[in-house]
């Protein structure tokens, strides 16, 4: 089995006792967007994916309640602005960014009437170099960025919480419809919970290798993110799912599998 995890920090819980609880299990590290091409392909059995391209796919299913979310400000998800908020014309959207693209663009429109014309920012190309009027980052290289020089820096967590009241998902376990479901449930709880229980050793780990300290690393996991896929974080999935809808980031057919609920025996949340 070929599980593809996504290569920032924020996954780290997720996935460091994969190995240990599952050893049969081939890793394969990448960014969401790519995550998902290989999920499509075929190239790997299950994946840490874009929340958004769960419904984009019809033949994928949900096969954990483990994810990444936040129920206020997230850190690792910024949108960074040259010129006031309403100056924005051109957007550059972080090339390994799905979820968090879309996320920036139902804010700006929904907040401030804006559809800005959209660039592409490639992994590892400088944020200041961009000729964009913003930016939108994610992962470590959001955490690292710094915020002098520019307008305006949001973090797209704490505004979408903000102004919904509601939690935001940023990514979700999926397979292809038919896979061992089940056993994917079970080894994905595991290593999330054996995670959680085991933060401080992680961020210890993890944080040089990062340009993070070990504090930065373990106030973002325990104060940040949210790791379990309760009934809060479903509801604000919905509500992100019906605004991608309307503002066409979906096609309208999409709102035949809302909302998530869960339809298996093990009681996971399904997409279709």
């Amino acid at each position: 089995m070929r599980i593809g995890a996504v290569v920032y920090l924020n996954s780290c819980p997720l996935v460091a006792e994969l190995p240990r609880i599952a050893p049969g299990v081939e890793m394969v590290f990448d960014v969401p967007s790519r995550l998902a091409q290989m999920l499509a392909e075929g190239k790997i059995d299950a994946g840490l994916v874009p929340s958004i391209e769960v419904v984009r796919h019809p033949n994928w299913v949900v096969v954990s309640d483990a994810c990444i979310a936040c129920r206020g400000r997230v850190q690792s998800v910024k949108l960074f602005s040259r010129v006031p908020i309403r100056s924005i014309h051109l957007l550059a959207l972080d090339e390994g960014s799905r979820t968090s693209a879309v996320l920036a663009q139902i804010l700006l429109g929904s907040r401030y009437g804006l559809r800005p014309r959209l660039t592409n920012l490639p992994i590892g190309f400088p944020v200041w170099e961009s000729a964009a009027d913003a930016v939108v980052l994610i992962g470590d290289r959001a955490m690292q960025a710094p915020e002098d020089g520019f307008c305006e820096v949001w973090d797209l967590g704490q505004e979408w919480v903000r102004w919904t009241g509601l939690p935001m998902v940023f990514a979700l376990w999926a397979a292809r419809a038919g896979g061992d479901v089940e056993r994917l449930d079970q080894i994905l709880r595991e290593s999330r919970d054996a995670g959680l229980a085991n933060l401080s050793e992680i961020a210890h780990r993890e944080a040089a290798g990062r340009q993070l300290t070990e504090q930065q690393c373990l106030q973002y996991f325990r104060d940040h993110l949210v790791f379990v896929l309760g009934e809060r974080e479903k509801a604000g999935l919905r509500y992100f799912y019906e605004l991608a809808r309307q503002y066409g980031f979906l096609p309208p057919e999409v709102g035949d599998r809302f909302p998530l609920e869960p339809t298996s025996q093990s009681g996971l949340p399904q997409s279709t």
